[in-house]
Formats: C-alpha cells, structure tokens, sequence
C-alpha cells in the first residue's frame, strides 16, 4: 500500500449540503435560514454565552481574587538533572537550553537540591537553594550567581 492510495472507511466521509443551489435541491431560497430574523443576516449571529439579553451567567456569578501581573516566575533546575554533564563543565542557561533541559531563556534559573550531585562541576545560575549550595560544594563544584 502506498501513501496515494490510502482512502477513507466507507461511509466515513458525508457530503457536504450544497446550500443556495436552487429550489430542487431542496436547500434554495434561504438556504435552511428560515424567514427574516437575526439568524437570517449574513454576517449576524450571537455571541456564546448571550440569554437574550438577560444578564449573562458569568456576570452574575461573584468574582474573587486576582491574577499578579508581576510575579516573579522561575526556570526550575534541580541537582539531579545536572548528572548528565561531565565533570569540570560550567553549567550555564544556555548549555541547560542546548541540552533540552530548559524549554526558554525568558525567565531566571534556579537551582534547587532535589537529588544528588555526584561530580565536580562549575554551575552559573541566577538562584540557588541553600540545600544546593551546600551539594554543589560538598562534591567539590562551585556555584556562581549570575
């Protein structure tokens, strides 16, 4: 079998309705629209969430809280991902993002001491937990703030 010759189960694909197309088709005229009306316009329609000019649903529900344009977000590290890397590199953000650790630059790293650190390496981070600190130094590495 080939890529051309690949087809649909029977009966899978409908037929479009082929609307406006005559009076014998028997989708003429206003084409399934029924008679003047707001439904009826081209163009026209109502928005989701619209009762008829009741007030909506989601307006009358009580709003709470708010959402903090300014939070600090993080790039989040922890010590064990750091293992994949041999001994003596300096461990940077951009090394991080090269090795598909990190998905983007845009916010600053953290390292966190989740697991252990079995070898000497040079970690260059905007952050570090105490607990990393400690690891990154008791397996003879340094950790540098950028």
């Amino acid at each position: 079998m080939r890529l051309h010759e690949l087809r649909p189960p029977e009966g899978a694909r409908k037929a479009a309705k082929r609307k406006g197309r005559g009076m014998a088709s028997g989708l003429g005229k206003t084409s399934g629209r029924g008679q003047k009306g707001q439904k009826a316009r081209s163009g026209s329609g109502i928005r989701p969430g619209f009762e008829g000019g009741q007030m909506p649903y989601f307006q009358r529900l009580p709003k709470r809280g708010f959402t903090n344009t300014h939070k600090k977000r993080w790039n989040i590290v922890n010590l064990n991902d750091l293992n994949k890397f041999e001994e003596g590199t300096v461990v940077t953000p951009d090394l991080l993002l090269e090795a598909g650790i990190l998905k983007d630059l845009r916010d600053p790293l953290k390292v966190l001491g989740d697991g252990e650190l079995d070898r000497k390496l040079e970690v260059r981070a905007h952050q570090f937990s105490k607990q990393a600190l400690a690891k990154i130094e008791a397996a003879g590495g340094k950790a540098e703030v950028i």
